[in-house]
């Protein structure tokens, strides 16, 4: 939890979020992905200064726990002095104990943004899904939280003015936005209206327009022309050069061919980060296995 102090900008995770993307597709099916295709309402987890404080921390612990499908998961939601924003014992569960800082007990419209990252850690607990090492594993589960319909709260707990800033996750605001938009790319819900922090939603602005130039990207025919135009360049290297190309660093896609197999293209299908590979042929479309998103190619 950014408490006054910097918050940092940009993407610099943004690789580890693709990957859990991904992750979530691989391991909840494209079926159970599509059941989270409403996200929590505002109203759902709404909480003004006159609510019980216990009572109120209670009720939207609950909601979280419906909207993530967990309806045997028990929540018991505390307050202490702490560094962090929260912290879940996870155990076999069905009962788990949430601690969330005492500094709730004065800012409680963010409690939600709070519970939402640790009760998708007892979904993920649930899941058996982790990333190796703390950092990256806390980074799958704001990703998470916000794919499946509950991160906004944390990107809308972001506010910084000249003075003083709060910033709750583990990701970037921009990466907030970023996988909110994805959500929103995929689903046709628009959270705008949601947001209650001018910061938020400047931050899901650009994560927005960071999600589209992932749809394109070459050899999509959505890409640009000057994207068009270095693909066809590398694409004629690869052709000489048996599949070997001299690619910009980072490039969105990579040619390969082996033996007397024509040669072929990988890149990533914008919806769930998953590497799809392809034939260099022409104007091709291609199903991904994981999301099942139909892409125009122009290979």
């Amino acid at each position: 939890m950014a408490n006054g102090g910097p918050v940092e900008h940009g993407f610099p995770h943004l690789e580890t979020v693709r990957a859990a993307i991904t992750a979530l597709y691989r391991r909840l099916s494209y079926e159970s992905v599509r059941t989270f295709a409403t996200s929590v309402a505002p109203v759902d987890v709404a909480f003004c200064d006159t609510d019980d404080l216990h009572l109120g921390a209670q009720r939207v612990a609950r909601e979280l726990v419906r909207h993530y499908g967990l309806p045997d998961a028990r929540l018991i939601v505390g307050f202490r002095e702490m560094t962090h924003a929260a912290n879940v014992e996870l155990t076999a569960g069905p009962e788990y104990f949430v601690e969330l800082n005492d500094r709730f007990r004065t800012h409680r419209r963010d409690i939600g943004a709070a519970l939402a990252h640790e009760v998708m850690h007892v979904y993920l607990h649930r899941l058996d899904l982790s990333f190796p090492g703390t950092r990256d594993n806390e980074i799958l589960t704001d990703t998470a939280a916000t794919y499946l319909g509950a991160g906004w709260l944390l990107l809308d707990a972001f506010r910084e003015d000249g003075v003083s800033s709060q910033k709750l996750g583990y990701l970037t605001p921009e990466e907030f936005g970023y996988v909110l938009a994805k959500r929103s790319l995929v689903f046709g819900e628009d959270p705008s209206a949601w947001f209650t922090s001018a910061q938020g939603y400047e931050a899901y602005v650009k994560g927005l327009a960071r999600a589209r130039r992932d749809g394109q990207q070459p050899p999509l025919t959505a890409a640009g022309w000057a994207g068009r135009r270095r693909y066809a360049r590398d694409r004629r290297h690869a052709q000489g050069h048996g599949g070997e190309a001299e690619r910009e660093p980072g490039a969105p896609y990579s040619f390969s061919a082996s033996g007397r197999e024509p040669l072929r293209v990988s890149f990533r299908c914008p919806t769930c980060l998953e590497r799809i590979r392809v034939p260099v042929r022409g104007r091709v479309r291609a199903r991904c296995g994981l999301c099942r998103t139909v892409l125009e190619c122009d290979t």
